[in-house]
């Protein structure tokens, strides 16, 4: 599966500069030409947009467009991966990263992430759709970290009181897998991740088919055990589709 980017020079002002966008029409970032500053705005295709921007300079124009197939991810990636982040307890500089940015490290172990989808028209949001080799996961973030969770089958509490959010992480996980499986995703199912900040207790065997509930420390390891269900191809098209806004807005 290939993604497509469009490099456009603008020049105008005394500015010099290229911008990439994706097929979708969403923005991967810019290149000035004068200073050479890079802003990413997709950080998963930072190499993409590097390499659109080298096409580009090779050629003549103000337009170009440029397929870009996906890369897999081999074993001298995965290494350099497991000696930057570690493979025990977290650093401090980790446990401190938004969760935004832990979502995307996970780009170069075949995850795409995609930030503030927009459910149908009545401004509901999913905070992050994150899709790879494990399947198909909403994450959402609960909680405040002083903030103590037990968590009973269905049920959720917070301090000792009851809150849904277990009911509406399943609610939207089941919204997010019925407009798939409408913009064509055959055979789908899309699960959800709650992740909170605060101290968890899982008391009794988990809901099987419920959302996954992690602190922060917990959400790589227990992505990377998620046992692959997807091949490559499939992540690619899938993601693919999630990007378009047609999809959504059903």
């Amino acid at each position: 599966m290939e993604q497509v980017l469009t490099v456009r020079r603008w020049r105008r002002y005394g500015a010099d500069r290229l911008f990439v966008t994706h097929e979708t029409g969403a923005r991967v970032g810019s290149i000035d030409l004068q200073s050479g500053e890079v802003v990413v705005e997709e950080p998963e295709l930072e190499d993409g947009l590097r390499r659109a921007a080298q096409a580009f300079l090779r050629g003549d124009g103000n337009e170009i467009t440029l397929p870009l197939p996906r890369q897999p991810f081999g074993e001298p990636e995965r290494t350099a991966l497991a000696a930057w982040l570690g493979s025990g307890d977290e650093s401090r500089a980790e446990r401190g990263a938004p969760l935004r940015t832990r979502l995307e490290r996970l780009y170069a172990e075949g995850w795409h992430v995609i930030h503030d989808v927009p459910l149908g028209r009545q401004g509901t949001v999913v905070e992050h759709l994150l899709i790879g080799p494990g399947g198909i996961r909403t994450v959402t973030q609960r909680s405040e970290p002083d903030e103590h969770v037990v968590v009973e089958g269905r049920t959720m509490t917070v301090d000792g009181v009851p809150v849904g959010h277990l009911h509406a992480a399943r609610m939207e996980a089941a919204r997010v897998q019925g407009l798939l499986l409408r913009a064509g995703c055959a055979d789908v199912s899309v699960r959800s991740i709650v992740v909170v900040r605060g101290s968890l207790v899982q008391d009794g065997a988990p809901d099987p088919h419920g959302a996954v509930v992690v602190t922060r420390s917990e959400l790589p390891r227990v992505i990377r055990a998620m046992p692959v269900v997807l091949e490559p191809d499939r992540v690619a098209a899938i993601a693919h589709v999630a990007r378009q806004r047609a999809t959504w807005g059903r």
